[in-house]
């Protein structure tokens, strides 16, 4: 397999690094952590007319027909600035799972406005007693005449306040053992959204309960019952996406760490000649080299549909969060003091390490996915 970037990709990424460096400096991302929703409608904007709201989307529903591995190369990007927003919910988690699951008619109604920035969208999956698999869903979907009413919480919804559609895992009473996907407008009433406290402010993160929501039949995504195959796939492909967002944050503390190396004294002499420093720094950018090659063979399975994806999602996904977390730890202990104070960026890195490192699985779940899928579990 060939690891290198056309020069098309290379483009893309010059392009997203210099968008994120102008759009998304460490003062924009502060001054939207300040706020409720941590989402700039103005970036957001920018942002579509860019294309990149349809960058892996069908030509036919108004997306440029790219693959993953553009997708990734734009993540990393965003991962590198701590770019807040509802990129992330949108195109990977609600775009991708639309994609997979929706029928021509329901791409045309919700996918085209997505890939135009007119839609925003987000997945609630998660519930209070969290399970990797569809015994976790308790969340009620009742028939009732000629459509549905959903009841029940779903929990750490992305941008829920901000999405105007929240695409909700479900059982109905006709496949009572099998998960239904809903698409569900946030301003129908019994929706009700709560902010959830959270230790990474550039991310926000909902508690969302229904209360008797009622949709029609045309909101079912796919088939009743048949969804947790698709939602399977959809979170393997978030992996990976996470994963390039993760490699992202660790190269740009490493090009923090260095740069402070350079130019701090200590002695009478750079603390960047210091031999066991140098060590450390070593350490740090083979574990960012390894996440990165990781993510990339993931990222190049997901654009083939290869059936090892599962694997290499799982892979990029223990790899990168582990290596995120370390590496961010390191970077508050060679900024010395000044990496513990609110003024230093490095803490904002550790606290975005320790949030993506938990979500969509933990390091410990994806190695024993991996073991599993492997036949060693």
């Amino acid at each position: 397999m060939d690891f290198g970037f056309t020069p098309e990709q290379e483009m893309i990424r010059g392009q997203a690094a210099e968008f994120f460096r102008r759009e998304c400096p460490t003062a924009v991302v502060r001054g939207l952590m300040e706020g409720e929703r941590a989402h700039s409608e103005q970036m957001w904007r920018k942002m579509a007319e860019l294309g990149w709201m349809g960058l892996v989307f069908p030509e036919e529903f108004g997306g440029a027909g790219l693959s993953m591995v553009e997708l990734s190369i734009v993540l990393e990007e965003m991962g590198r600035v701590l770019a807040p927003g509802t990129y992330f919910s949108t195109v990977v988690l609600g775009g991708l799972l639309l994609q997979s699951a929706a029928s021509a008619e329901q791409k045309r109604r919700w996918l085209t406005p997505i890939c135009e920035g007119e839609l925003k969208a987000t997945l609630a999956l998660y519930e209070e007693h969290e399970c990797p698999g569809p015994e976790g869903i308790r969340v009620r979907a009742e028939n009732i005449d000629g459509g549905f009413a959903i009841s029940g919480k779903k929990f750490f919804v992305p941008d829920a306040e901000v999405a105007d559609l929240i695409i909700c895992a479900a059982k109905t009473n006709s496949a009572e053992d099998r998960v239904t996907l809903f698409a569900v407008d946030r301003k129908l009433d019994g929706v009700n959204i709560t902010p959830l406290r959270t230790m990474d402010q550039t991310r926000s993160l909902y508690e969302v309960s229904f209360e008797s929501v009622r949709v029609d039949e045309s909101c079912v995504i796919g088939s009743e019952g048949g969804a947790w195959p698709v939602i399977g796939r959809a979170l393997d492909l978030a992996a990976v996406g996470l994963s390039a967002q993760m490699v992202g944050g660790a190269r740009s503390v490493l090009e923090m760490c260095v740069e402070f190396l350079k130019t701090r004294e200590q002695f009478g002499r750079k603390i960047g000649s210091f031999q066991s420093l140098q060590h450390r720094s070593a350490d740090m950018l083979l574990l960012t080299e390894s996440a990165k090659s990781a993510v990339y063979a993931a990222s190049c399975a997901a654009s083939d549909d290869a059936p090892d994806l599962p694997v290499l999602a799982s892979i990029a996904k223990a790899y990168s969060s582990e290596a995120y977390v370390w590496i961010a730890g390191e970077g508050i202990q060679l900024h010395g003091g000044m990496g513990f104070t609110w003024e230093h960026d490095v803490h904002l890195y550790y606290k975005r390490a320790c949030a993506d490192a938990s979500t969509l699985g933990d390091a410990t779940h994806h190695r024993r996915r991996l073991a599993g899928l492997i036949g060693l579990g």
